[in-house]
């Protein structure tokens, strides 16, 4: 459960960071609520799509494989993103945003309920939020601050980074654990 919680702690992190930035990148690019809105709607209605295809598709191939694609999508997205100039880049975004959005929900699920035993599995589950929300929000905190120094674009290049580590994490270390073998957090 520790390399979960170390993959998607770097995952947490680079979406919380970059999240409350981002709406100051697409507001640059789109001037009104409403080219906002249809953007933010556009996210979550490819989640609400995604999530019936990918929760059979875990079924199939596994947690830890969708887990790797998000986090490898994501750090391919984020490289895109300071490059986007229109509104209509943003909602082409936004959709594979809520796509992969939906594939981290779904999968992360997975894993979790695949590592831990029923009579525990509460227990661990708010263990892995714990830490993942703790550094996260450690994170966010922190951002402000190092963007003084930084440009905006230098955050979605280093959460690309982020993203990428959260993928080599599950690629290295998630190989190595038994999926069979229920673990705890302790």
């Amino acid at each position: 459960m520790r390399w979960l919680i170390v993959s998607q702690s770097f995952a947490m992190v680079a979406a919380s960071v970059s999240f409350p930035f981002y709406l100051l990148f697409i507001e640059n690019i789109g001037s009104d609520f409403s080219s906002f809105g249809f953007a933010y709607g556009l996210f979550t209605l490819s989640g609400a799509i995604f999530h019936r295809f990918i929760g059979r598709l875990s079924d199939l191939i596994g947690g830890q494989i969708l887990l790797i694609f998000y986090s490898i999508g994501m750090s391919f997205l984020f490289l895109l993103i300071p490059s986007t100039g229109s509104i209509q880049e943003v909602y082409m975004i936004q959709v594979l945003l809520g796509m992969l959005g939906a594939l981290q929900k779904t999968s992360e699920k997975v894993v979790i309920s695949d590592m831990t035993e029923h009579a525990s599995r509460g227990k661990s589950i708010g263990q892995y939020h714990f830490w993942t929300a703790l550094f996260s929000s450690i994170a966010v905190m922190g951002t402000g601050f190092i963007l003084e120094y930084f440009t905006i674009h230098f955050l979605f290049y280093a959460c690309s980074l982020f993203f990428l580590i959260s993928g080599l994490v599950i690629i290295i270390c998630g190989s190595k654990s038994k999926r069979s073998v229920p673990m705890s957090v302790d």
